[in-house]
């Protein structure tokens, strides 16, 4: 029998907290992502938990095509993204949480849930893609720093992964979304309610074929142009002032020039960051992504704009703060 001592001892060392030293290494973990269709914040009766694919878009000179691929599988360079967008909102319009299993994604439809397989160490998890990017040549998923923790490559940044999507609860979370919020339907008024009957129509009488036309029906009748007449010159008497000459048109006014006023959403050290950003906020109109030095720091700054007047841009910014991004402000250009 072995001592009382060491059967407790035994038993700590095979306990719940201590499975992960316990399980032999070459396992590999899984973790699941949580559904993230709607939050408890009140914005999201706004912003939040949509089902978006999108349309094609361009970032630096590339051209992205989101759809509906239930068969993605790729392999290739994942990132993770942290505390620039922490509390932001998300292309769908969700609050992105650093802390949560999310991801950004360029194409795959939103939300969506794909396993991240860290091809370094064979550790996998599952996110939900509910954002856009990573803007990189050779990047294919950006994961929440959560994630970059569970797949072991926080610390070092970047790692290679196989990205596949996971069809049936992809499926599942797009049939949640649509039914908290459907799309809208065009709203297409109905056709007035009428009495219907019918009536019988005499048929057309006379010809109906052309060819059967007799020629003596058809006579040639010759058009003679019109006649012109132009009035003679005045005479002048010498030492006379010569004639007034007929009053030219007004030239139109020249158009104003375009208003200065943009509503500036962030200002980025990393042009990627900035591109997410600027897909993030595209459905509030024009987006620019321009850099910019300040204090020999070079940004680059994101704004919408022109507006067209001080009015429009107020009750812009009121809605680019609800997105989640509090210190956005109205600028002159």
């Amino acid at each position: 029998m072995l001592p009382f001592r060491r059967v407790i001892r035994t038993f700590m060392m095979c306990s719940p907290l201590a499975l992960a030293a316990c399980a032999s290494s070459h396992q590999t973990p899984v973790v699941n992502a949580p559904p993230k269709v709607a939050a408890a914040d009140p914005d999201d009766a706004l912003y939040g938990g949509i089902y978006k694919v999108g349309k094609p878009y361009q970032v630096e000179g590339v051209w992205y095509y989101p759809s509906e691929d239930y068969n993605y599988v790729q392999e290739g360079v994942a990132s993770w993204y942290g505390t620039d967008f922490h509390g932001k909102r998300t292309a769908n319009g969700e609050k992105y949480d650093m802390n949560e299993m999310t991801a950004a994604h360029t194409t795959l439809p939103m939300p969506s849930v794909v396993k991240v397989t860290n091809l370094e160490n064979g550790r996998m998890v599952k996110v939900t893609v509910n954002d856009r990017g990573p803007f990189h040549s050779t990047r294919i998923i950006d994961v929440s720093r959560r994630a970059a923790q569970l797949l072991g490559f926080y610390e070092q940044g970047t790692t290679r992964v196989r990205v596949e999507i996971d069809a049936e609860e992809s499926l599942n979370l797009k049939n949640l979304a649509l039914s908290k919020r459907p799309p809208e339907m065009p709203q297409i008024a109905a056709a007035p309610r009428a009495s219907v009957s019918s009536v019988d129509v005499a048929p057309i009488s006379g010809p109906t074929d052309t060819a059967k036309v007799p020629a003596a029906a058809v006579k040639e009748v010759a058009i003679q142009p019109p006649v012109v007449k132009v009035p003679p010159k005045p005479k002048i008497a010498k030492g006379s002032p010569p004639p007034a000459q007929p009053a030219q048109p007004a030239k139109a006014a020249p158009l104003p020039p375009v208003s200065g006023i943009y509503i500036q959403a962030g200002a980025f050290a990393e042009e990627a960051n900035a591109r997410i950003l600027e897909q993030q906020l595209g459905e509030f109109g024009t987006v620019h992504v321009s850099p910019a030095v300040v204090n020999n720091k070079k940004l680059y700054r994101v704004r919408l704009g022109p507006l067209a007047d001080a009015t429009t841009a107020t009750a812009l910014l009121g809605k680019i703060k609800g997105f989640g991004y509090k210190e956005a402000k109205v600028v002159r250009q």
